[in-house]
């Protein structure tokens, strides 16, 4: 039989992966598990359905995840990732996926006392996988050192084999921040919209994986598209 430290071992050489082949060769191969990843990018760049992606991309691995969305209610976020050919409805019923809505108007501002103990929980229940989208809210409203020191404890997490992914819009931190937060995070995505000729493209910079099984690439171009999901466009492509 196996013990609680050879689960973990195991799961610790999988990675977070997108479900899609293409897009997880762009950054290496997947995300290591048990790391502690920052999505941040402008507003509708993509954030929210990249994180989807990795979610359901997960959850097809094998592994278990909670999304913290302050974004969607729980039905919002199921048609939202159908929509994107994304059906999440089997990993609900067999408990392998948790959809927890946060209302920011009933709940703490606080990001070590409104989002560390659902977090925290998160661990104890032995989930793989949490997504918080987005802290922007929380951000907002916290000191330089109280977000810093969230991160630290959501670094910490990883020794008990949970992975957290924070999304946030890029305006929620100012450079100084940005640069402490990227130096901290197991991983870095920057998402960015950019228009070539007629078209609006959406751009995914890999500033970061650290122990990606493969070199990551750069820059990523992709449209999102109903049905399929994310569809990625060789950058030089992109720019004809």
């Amino acid at each position: 039989m196996d013990t609680l430290e050879d689960t973990l071992k195991e799961k610790s050489s999988r990675i977070i992966s997108t479900g899609n082949d293409e897009l997880d060769k762009k950054i290496g191969g997947g995300i290591p598990l048990r790391s502690l990843t920052l999505i941040e990018g402008q507003p509708d760049s993509g954030k929210s359905v990249l994180t989807q992606q990795m979610v359901w991309g997960s959850l097809k691995n094998g592994l278990s995840a909670m999304v913290l969305t302050t974004e969607n209610t729980l039905k919002s976020l199921v048609t939202q990732m159908q929509s994107l050919n994304l059906d999440i409805l089997d990993y609900l019923l067999l408990s392998r996926l948790r959809i927890y809505p946060i209302d920011t108007k009933k709940t703490r501002r606080s990001l070590t006392g409104g989002l560390m103990p659902l977090l925290n929980d998160c661990a104890t229940r032995g989930f793989d996988l949490a997504v918080i989208d987005s802290i922007t809210y929380y951000v907002t409203h916290a000191s330089v050192e109280e977000v810093l020191a969230f991160f630290e404890d959501c670094k910490m997490l990883g020794d008990r084999g949970l992975s957290v992914f924070c999304v946030a819009h890029s305006y929620a931190f100012d450079e100084n921040v940005m640069v402490r937060l990227g130096s901290m995070c197991d991983a870095h995505l920057r998402l960015r919209i950019e228009t070539m000729g007629s078209k609006i493209v959406k751009i995914l910079e890999v500033s970061k994986v650290r122990g990606a099984e493969m070199t990551t690439g750069n820059i990523v171009s992709f449209d999102v598209e109903p049905n399929w999901g994310i569809k990625v466009i060789p950058y030089s492509k992109a720019r004809a």
